[in-house]
């Protein structure tokens, strides 16, 4: 069994930041894509950002040049540093990682920890 563990999540005035980790532990062979989604209250999830395992990274348009994430794989964790926050980034982050661990290839989620900001 594979568990993501998520912290760093908080309240924080707008233009502040914060930084968010997401460590995956269990029996892990490898992790592919791993990446940060976000929920406000009465919307979709969606993808904020995500990386390979190669480093590649993608971010959906409203977060570039604020957000950066990045990862360590000797330590199966991901990181997401939010700078310049925005009340409108409030919501609950999760992490989310492509795990491959011994025959199975399988998505894993973190609970999610909460991100307020503050006008």
């Amino acid at each position: 069994q594979v568990q993501l563990v998520e912290s760093g999540g908080g309240l924080v005035q707008a233009g502040g930041s914060l930084r968010l980790s997401c460590a995956a532990s269990g029996i892990i062979f490898s992790i592919n894509t791993m990446g940060w989604f976000r929920q406000a209250p009465g919307k979709w999830r969606e993808l904020v950002a995500r990386i390979t395992s190669g480093g590649g990274t993608e971010y959906m348009d409203s977060v570039k040049g604020r957000f950066t994430i990045s990862r360590d794989n000797a330590k199966n964790t991901v990181y997401l540093q939010m700078n310049s926050l925005k009340p409108e980034d409030t919501a609950v982050y999760y992490c989310n990682a492509d795990v491959v661990s011994g025959t199975l290839y399988r998505d894993y989620w973190g609970q999610g920890t909460q991100v307020t900001v503050s006008s």
